[in-house]
């Protein structure tokens, strides 16, 4: 089954985390729309969603932009059943398959991934019976492949392959940058993946973007070996190129993004030995740095009571420490807090840390950036 997936899929897939938005908040249709035909157009298939994802108006514009557009059988659709969202019984938990298939009109799904499993949530997926419930549905034919997105330590990893054989692939966190994070454990998560034969969807190659627009000295080594390639380039093939990747999700925001993206990725070629050597250096050029790993999942702010923009702040507040300007990071926290909480506004309830994946000490964080950007 693993050398099946790995045969019929095309290693860069369309994430639907990141959407383009119009000056309302709501999903610029028709720029997605265009996305949605340019990476077709490029022979790519794969299109990543979930229940959580913006409310669910991701899934929404997934059956606008694509399934509506498109026939059935011409591409493949994943999303995600979420534990800690609309998921209080079993009978919840089970619904968001049903409220999936509503929004999306997809019929059924071609991956189907238990969402984000975490240190303190990994057995939650356990105690609803939703392995069990994902096998019944793929018996059924509603599921074609069942996986599960993970954010844990690689002991986790290991014990949730062993549990559940049944799982035929793996959603990590991979870039590289955090290829050898003691915090992300990237590579030994990977490792143990393999060990399994399971096939590895990649999910933030890019790190939330932090990689396609990275600092200055990165950006020099990069344009130095290749100038036509683009900084996102270099991390989506740098993940693409190992053993055992189904597919590379990017969460592509605008046109120019899929443009970028499918030109190098359409006839995807590994890196040379000389182009790894060069992110060697741009990895260790950013070890140095000593800035936020946040992604800009937004997972935190769901449940946060004060409404504070919390990615927001840490990417100005990363803009700091690696531009020391602070000024222009003092105006650039006030256009993102402006009509929303502040980092001093954080009552410390800890919902934010409960949802984070990178498991940042996020109460901490807001104050430091508080200490920075609000004196």
């Amino acid at each position: 089954m693993a050398e099946i997936l790995m045969e019929n899929t095309p290693k860069l897939g369309f994430g639907f985390m990141r959407l383009p938005k119009l000056e309302s908040g709501e999903i610029d249709l028709e720029q997605t729309k265009q996305m949605v035909d340019c990476f077709l157009q490029a022979g790519l298939t794969y299109f990543d969603t979930a229940f959580v994802y913006d409310g669910g108006k991701s899934e929404e514009a997934l059956k606008a932009a694509l399934v509506d557009r498109y026939p059935r059988d011409s591409f493949t659709i994943a999303t995600k059943l979420n534990g800690r969202v609309h998921a209080d019984t079993a009978e919840m938990a089970r619904e968001q398959l049903k409220i999936s298939l509503e929004r999306t009109g997809a019929g059924y799904f071609d991956y189907y991934l238990l969402h984000a499993l975490m240190p303190d949530s990994y057995k939650k997926y356990e105690e609803l019976g939703l392995w069990d419930f994902l096998k019944e549905q793929k018996e059924k034919g509603v599921l074609r492949h069942i996986g599960f997105s993970f954010h844990a330590t690689p002991e986790i990893l290991e014990e949730v392959l062993k549990a559940h054989p049944e799982a035929e692939f793996v959603q990590l966190q991979i870039n590289y940058a955090d290829w050898e994070n003691p915090d992300v454990k990237a590579k030994e998560c990977y490792e143990i993946a393999r060990k399994y034969g399971k096939p590895i969807v990649v999910m933030e190659p890019v790190k939330g973007g932090l990689l396609a627009d990275p600092i200055p000295a990165v950006r020099e080594l990069f344009s130095a070996a290749a100038p036509e390639m683009s900084p996102a380039s270099w991390a989506i093939r740098y993940v693409a190129s190992k053993e055992g990747i189904l597919t590379v999700l990017s969460g592509m925001s605008s046109l120019q993004q899929v443009q970028d993206n499918t030109s190098y990725m359409k006839d995807f070629q590994p890196l040379s030995e000389e182009e790894a050597a060069v992110v060697e250096k741009a990895r260790a050029v950013l070890r140095e740095q000593k800035t936020i790993p946040c992604t800009a999942c937004h997972y935190c702010t769901d449940g946060c009571p004060m409404g504070i923009p919390i990615p927001e702040i840490f990417k100005v507040r990363n803009n700091l420490t690696l531009f020391n300007d602070e000024a222009g990071a003092k105006r650039r926290y006030g256009m993102v807090t402006k009509d929303k909480g502040k980092a001093s506004d954080c009552i410390q309830c800890g919902s934010c840390e409960a949802a984070c994946p990178q498991q940042l000490a996020i109460r901490d964080l807001l104050q430091e950036a508080a200490g920075r950007l609000e004196a």
